[in-house]
């Protein structure tokens, strides 16, 4: 269900390793504690994923007995083996072995089977081990990578079954001052966003858009950024009021509501607008090419509502370098020149032939 990457650590050791090594264990173990990295499983997860072999080869010799056990596990998933649910049985039976005992991988593993009784069709078996991971996972090593994950998941089971009110509760508990990591918090927003404005909540839906963006600005997540303040400004736009507080300040002033409280009127700061637009602008990659352009898509449709399609001028000249067809229809909704529009609509045409 949810991937969390993990920017700092893991994937610096791997660059440090390609950079300065290859060194002893010694070296790696001053690295692993300088990046306060958790354990050598993450270590080794990071070099199997980016192809480190003789780093994997060195770090698979710290590993536990259950830690072993659950890296075959990620062998055989990168693999391509979708029938792991045996394999995950024997590996919680390692980890609760009273001499190979880990209490944190047995929350993990049985996340692991949660996902995997999931992706099989039994949401029942789904939900008690996700439900089991979590709490374990909450008492054992509370905000952690896993703790995370199991949140996350437990969320994106709920919305799957379709129970949207569970899932807003799963995020709740992802708190904004507790420790956890700034993707976990990002990724938990966005979905919180998304169920409060299906609900009408604009005011809440906005505000979480706002917190996902500044929280994935901070993770290093550029995609996830442009995607919470893209959707920040669409539920923004019909909200316009010159007199409008900074969102900031409306957020620094929100109070918590009981369940008969009106929901707050939300007024928009066009300068919140354009500086979150300016920002997902700025980050947006040179090329316009690539089938799935939800980045473009959402942008240009916001510049043509605030005033600054001309940002775009470049992209529009040039429809050959377009390959996304939704993002040719929008651009042929946006501009009004019938030139140009004749050559967008041959270029639709094109695409939707391929």
């Amino acid at each position: 269900m949810t991937h969390i990457d993990v920017p700092n650590s893991p994937g610096f050791l791997i660059s440090r390793w390609r950079e300065k090594g290859p060194v002893e264990i010694k070296q790696l173990t001053e690295w692993k504690e300088e990046m306060k990295i958790e354990s050598w499983l993450m270590v080794a997860e990071a070099a199997m994923f980016l192809d480190a072999a003789e780093l994997l080869e060195i770090v698979e010799n710290q590993l536990s007995v259950a830690e072993k056990a659950t890296l075959g596990l990620v062998r055989r998933r990168m693999l391509g083996d979708q029938h792991l649910e045996q394999a995950i049985n024997e590996a919680i039976e390692i980890a609760k072995n009273r001499d190979s005992r880990d209490l944190k991988l047995e929350g993990r593993l049985r996340m692991e089977r949660g996902l995997s009784r999931f992706e099989s069709g039994d949401t029942e078996g789904a939900e008690e081990d996700l439900t089991w991971a979590e709490t374990r996972l909450k008492s054992v090593s509370k905000a952690s990578r896993d703790h995370d994950l199991s949140l996350l998941n437990k969320a994106a089971f709920h919305m799957a079954v379709g129970a949207p009110l569970m899932a807003l509760t799963v995020y709740s508990e992802i708190s904004r001052t507790g420790e956890h990591a700034d993707e976990t918090i990002a990724i938990s927003r966005i979905g919180a966003s998304r169920i409060r404005a299906s609900l009408g909540h604009i005011f809440d839906a906005a505000r979480h858009a706002w917190n996902a963006h500044a929280h994935a600005i901070k993770a290093f997540q550029t995609n996830m950024a442009i995607e919470a303040g893209t959707l920040f400004i669409e539920l923004s736009l019909d909200c316009i009021d010159v007199n409008a507080e900074r969102m900031k300040v409306q957020i620094k002033a929100a109070k918590p509501r009981s369940a008969t409280d009106d929901e707050p009127k939300y007024d928009s700061n066009i300068q919140d607008i354009e500086d979150v637009f300016m920002w997902c602008f700025s980050q947006l990659p040179k090329s316009n090419s690539g089938d799935q352009r939800p980045d473009l898509r959402a942008m240009v449709s916001i510049a043509s509502k605030i005033n600054k399609l001309e940002l775009f001028n470049e992209l529009l000249s040039n429809p050959d370098n377009v390959e996304d067809s939704m993002l040719v229809a929008i651009i042929q909704a946006c501009i009004k020149d019938e030139e140009m529009q004749k050559k967008w609509n041959k270029r639709l045409t094109v695409l939707t032939m391929l």
